[in-house]
């Protein structure tokens, strides 16, 4: 018996010995270098449990003496239990880890952070429950009864939460398929904000006039998005008329005044300009230029420049803008009025 705790002790310690010397040494040289191996290396010693190693060499010591088969059974069956529990522990370093490093390049992606997160806890789920089948199977537990059994439970639970999977794999797609990422302006329906974030179920927006705005992310996928932020250039119609008297060669020269004027602007590419058709009241002109920006501002600036100057060259061409066509207003005496008269 004392020969087991001898050889219990010296597996135990030799077992913290080494992790001491992983921690302490290897992790003083991991300080020194921009290897990534080595620091992962120093993290699984720090996460190696003195339970776990206090069992393990527990059991070591137990191989020297003859113990009744129930003891042996437990002793085994806790030595399997532990050493499953640490290489859980060790994975899910090595999951934390690897994130951590991909977080790290994905600084100029947001969404690719969210990704990482959605994986992150897939992947810590279907590693624990790999881990615990494994660990009940060498347990004697009959696993393919219980996988059945989840499996028939699993059915029902996705029946009752298939909102929240909806949501979950919508959240999967839009992470992956990109057509927005954080910091994007879109406009969902009629509501429009910056996206602040993509979770596993819902995606927060801030409104333009200050509000969050919460969408369920399978009801984001369905509805009609306008990614503002990917627009590189803005279409500005400009459309107008004149009156019907104005002359054919004054007419003939809005299209050439309105080119230059978009032209004379920086940021603008002239498109077209068109004496369009006639009126009811006017002769129609329609003008189509764009901005080379996105930057809403720089579209207003842009398009003010070019009405102001229109203004001013039809004020020196002696163009007048067609004004609204008039109503003619009828007053009809009432009706008492009219009886006093007849």
């Amino acid at each position: 018996m004392l020969i087991a705790l001898g050889i219990a002790a010296a597996v135990f310690l030799a077992l913290l010995g080494l992790r001491e010397l992983v921690v302490r040494w290897l992790g003083k040289r991991a300080e020194r270098t921009a290897n990534g191996l080595d620091d992962l290396v120093v993290s699984l010693g720090r996460r190696t449990q003195l339970l776990v190693v206090a069992v393990v060499a527990l059991y070591f010591g137990s191989l020297y003496i003859t113990l009744q088969p129930r003891q042996e059974r437990t002793l085994h069956g806790l030595a399997e239990v532990a050493v499953f529990l640490q290489i859980a522990l060790w994975a899910s370093v090595a999951i934390d880890f690897w994130l951590a490093r991909q977080r790290r390049r994905m600084d100029q992606d947001p969404t690719s952070v969210a990704l990482a997160g959605v994986l992150r806890f897939v992947a810590k789920l279907v590693l624990w429950a790999l881990l615990l089948l494994m660990a009940l199977d060498n347990l004697g537990v009959n696993v393919t009864a219980l996988i059945t059994g989840l499996g028939i439970g699993g059915v029902a639970v996705a029946l009752a939460l298939q909102n929240v999977l909806s949501d979950l794999l919508a959240s999967l797609s839009i992470v992956l398929d990109k057509p927005f990422v954080i910091g994007d302006a879109i406009t969902v329906d009629t509501l429009t904000g910056t996206v602040e974030s993509i979770g596993l179920k819902t995606t927060r927006l801030r409104a333009v006039s200050g509000e969050q705005l919460v969408f369920a992310n399978s009801d984001l996928l369905k509805s009609r998005i306008h990614n503002w932020r990917r627009l590189a250039e803005r279409r500005a119609v400009l459309a107008f008329g004149v009156p019907q008297d104005t002359s054919p060669d004054a007419v003939e020269r809005i299209p050439r005044v309105i080119r230059a004027l978009v032209e004379g602007q920086d940021l603008t590419r002239f498109d077209r300009a068109h004496f369009k058709g006639f009126g009811a009241s006017s002769l129609d002109f329609e003008a189509v230029y764009w901005i080379l920006t996105p930057d809403y501002n720089a579209f207003m600036d842009r398009q003010q420049a070019i009405n102001l100057g229109l203004l001013r060259a039809f004020e020196r061409e002696g163009i007048a803008l067609a004004s609204a066509a008039p109503t003619l207003q009828m007053t009809l005496p009432k009706p008492d009025a009219a009886a006093k008269t007849s």
